[in-house]
């Protein structure tokens, strides 16, 4: 039986950046020697670090004053280093998730945290409208894609201040300008690549910034010294991650980049979105306004919540995988990331409607 991942964390790859990173741990580089066991010294290696770095330059038409680099720790680890960089006295944040408010947390131990707007009242279930940024803020933070609640931030937001940008689980999705955005930063393992590895794209203005001394692996101009050529390798960088990632670029670039992905990640989510409106077993969980591209989140409708365990049943054994909502939201979630094929979508569809007509 086919199986069609959903799954919100560590999700769906394209299949020639798996069959790419088996061959290279057998063979990297016609070197002999498993990508698992080559050094990050070798110009085979910096030749990759080279070019993953100049595919997310074009993909997102980067400028040169932004410094691009690849680290550990997750996007939780940039929720503290964020601000240990470029808090000086008060960070303003958009609270519109669990992620979100962490990383507002997070910032707290390095100044005070204004909350502009969030939409806790309603469960996350919606992007706060109306707000003003404080001009006095050192920068504006937002998660711009929610994978819990199923809500994300369709625009690039105009800013008076400097603006900071979680996009963890919607890059490449769509396109985005760079130039609006002092730093953007994620995790890889939703769109370009598999955990254990953070994209950071940051000005390089704010680079070194910091008026506070500060560790030297929370430093970014650790990570990026100009004078030197071996950016994002101050210690050993998360090389079998990013070569996934590098892989999973290239299958962006060959099939149209950024805009290829978003029409793409349109008709999925306008397919899915159309089924969930239109099936009288199931209803939509965010503001139809604030849907998310990537993560749809949905409940049984008013009067069928007691079909919920029959029908994920149903759904795992028509081959569906990952569609448990988060715990904090119940009901179901499809992932439908860059790498999830339409025809899981189409699966997904068939096996609503044939739970409706079962229970007419």
């Amino acid at each position: 039986m086919q199986k069609h991942n959903f799954n919100a964390g560590p999700c769906v790859l394209p299949k020639q950046a798996i069959e790419a990173a088996i061959e290279a741990i057998r063979d990297f580089d016609n070197t002999g020697i498993g990508i698992l066991e080559i050094s990050h010294r070798t110009p085979g290696w910096e030749r990759v670090m080279a070019e993953v770095e100049q595919l997310w330059r074009e993909l997102l038409n980067i400028p040169d004053n932004y410094a691009v680099f690849f680290l550990g720790g997750g996007a939780s680890t940039q929720f503290f280093e964020v601000p240990a960089n470029l808090l000086k006295k008060k960070a303003a944040y958009l609270q519109t998730g669990v992620w979100a408010k962490k990383a507002a947390k997070e910032a707290k131990f390095y100044g005070e945290v204004e909350i502009v707007a969030s939409s806790e009242d309603k469960t996350y279930s919606y992007v706060p409208k109306g707000y003003t940024i404080p001009t006095d803020a050192d920068y504006f933070h937002i998660t711009t894609n929610n994978t819990i609640y199923g809500t994300e931030i369709h625009e690039d937001i105009d800013s008076p201040i400097t603006l900071v940008a979680d996009m963890s689980s919607d890059i490449m999705s769509r396109p985005v300008d760079v130039t609006k955005y002092g730093m953007i930063y994620g995790g890889a393992q939703k769109n370009v690549g598999p955990a254990g590895v953070t994209f950071v794209i940051v000005r390089k203005d704010l680079i070194g910034s910091s008026e506070r001394k500060l560790q030297t692996m929370v430093d970014y101009a650790t990570h990026f010294p100009e004078e030197q050529r071996n950016h994002s390798m101050f210690n050993t960088p998360p090389v079998f991650p990013i070569f996934v990632m590098y892989q999973t670029l290239k299958w962006v670039k060959e099939l149209g980049g950024v805009e290829a992905m978003y029409k793409r990640n349109k008709e999925k989510a306008e397919l899915l979105y159309n089924e969930i409106d239109r099936n009288s077993m199931f209803v939509g969980t965010a503001a139809k306004e604030d849907r998310s591209l990537m993560n749809v989140c949905f409940v049984m409708a008013e009067g069928k919540e007691q079909y919920e365990a029959e029908f994920m049943e149903f759904a795992k054994s028509k081959g569906m995988v990952g569609i448990k909502g988060h715990r904090s939201v119940g009901g179901f979630r499809a992932s439908i990331y860059n790498a999830c094929p339409k025809e899981s979508v189409e699966a997904l569809v068939a096996c609503m409607q044939e739970f409706e007509a079962a229970h007419k």
